[in-house]
């Protein structure tokens, strides 16, 4: 059974900080792989109004997992699954020699209580939560953390994860790293046109190079 760890996420764009989670994350949870799921809309985001093309933000996260133990998916737009809790079950279906665990920042975790059907996707997948600056304090106060105490593993015992009954959770300290994809939109609003020329991203090459 090969080990993954997915990253969900609109990558807009993906950036440094991306990739630092999850060779991290890969280390820390004895990972195969880490499987960056680039979001075709994010619910919970789409009324900010600065999201760029999907395929721009495929390519910006190809760019950035290159020559790592890093596969970015467009499953869910091949899929056309809307919420995580819909791909969490095809999943098993799909990838039946795979086990997976899903890897969210602490930001992600103090909101969770807002994702569709956020109790069954704890009950289907173990989670790493990985501490980031500032949000700390909300993830471990959130009615979801309040749901979730009570499978809270230890950080030493995290490469056993395939092995936890759920739900389970582990909190995940990392060296900080302060990069943000709202800092580099800040800084660069037309980034995504770098990259709308990658027609890569969607083509039925990289569709057939990524379900194997």
């Amino acid at each position: 059974m090969r080990r993954i760890g997915l990253m969900g996420g609109s990558f807009n764009p993906a950036h440094g900080g991306h990739r630092h989670v999850a060779l991290q994350a890969l280390r820390a949870l004895a990972l195969d792989e880490v499987w960056w799921l680039v979001s075709p809309g994010n619910p919970l985001k789409e009324a900010s109004g600065d999201m760029a093309p999907y395929a721009a933000r495929v390519a910006s996260a190809r760019a950035m997992a290159r020559l790592a133990p890093i596969r970015v998916s467009t499953i869910e737009a091949r899929l056309k699954t809307r919420y995580t809790v819909d791909l969490l079950k095809r999943l098993p279906g799909l990838y039946p020699k795979r086990r997976f665990i899903w890897i969210m920042g602490a930001d992600n975790l103090a909101g969770f209580h807002h994702w569709k059907g956020w109790r069954d996707i704890a009950s289907s997948v173990p989670i790493a939560v990985v501490a980031r600056p500032g949000y700390d304090g909300d993830a471990l106060a959130s009615p979801a953390m309040g749901w979730l105490r009570r499978g809270v593993r230890p950080a030493g015992q995290a490469r056993r994860w395939d092995e936890w009954r759920l739900p389970a959770l582990v909190l995940l300290r990392f060296r900080p790293d302060r990069r943000s994809a709202t800092r580099i939109r800040a800084a660069d609003p037309a980034w995504h046109r770098r990259f709308m020329s990658d027609r890569r991203s969607l083509s039925p090459v990289a569709r057939s190079q990524e379900q194997h």
